[in-house]
């Protein structure tokens, strides 16, 4: 059995969605859940709108950096969760991957972030809910 399950947020500029489910899953799941983000084509810097909206709810991502999806990344994960980036994830057997489908908040002003990170805090909290059944 694996030590602890690993799971890899995946999206186009690792700024935005996939920073703020790192962001929901390290703060729910704490040391149980091994917790990585990547992105296909990084940005310079995370989406100042992401990190407000997080900060609205006590999470705090702005140490965070974008950073490059590798292989490597992939292939030792239990979980790769994908937000829009493709088919740029190269796919590994035995690896369970989803694609979740969200509206990306690049550009978009509080307003419009705060619904997705709602929907990706609830989707987080269905994944902790999976890979750690005994909080449940």
């Amino acid at each position: 059995m694996a030590s602890k399950p690993s799971v890899l947020f995946v999206c186009v500029h690792n700024a935005g969605r996939s920073q703020m489910a790192a962001g929901f899953l390290t703060h729910l799941a704490g040391e149980d859940v091994e917790v990585r983000s990547a992105g296909s084509a990084p940005a310079d810097s995370i989406n100042p709108a992401a990190v407000e909206a997080m900060a609205e709810l006590g999470i705090d991502i702005s140490d965070q950096t974008p950073k490059i999806l590798t292989f490597d990344a992939v292939e030792t994960s239990t979980v790769v969760i994908t937000m829009g980036c493709g088919d740029t994830c190269p796919a590994f057997p035995g690896i369970s991957y989803r694609d979740w489908v969200l509206e990306d908040p690049a550009g978009k002003g509080i307003e419009s972030v705060r619904p997705i990170r709602d929907e990706i805090q609830k989707r987080v909290e269905e994944l902790v809910a999976e890979l750690l059944p005994a909080r449940a």
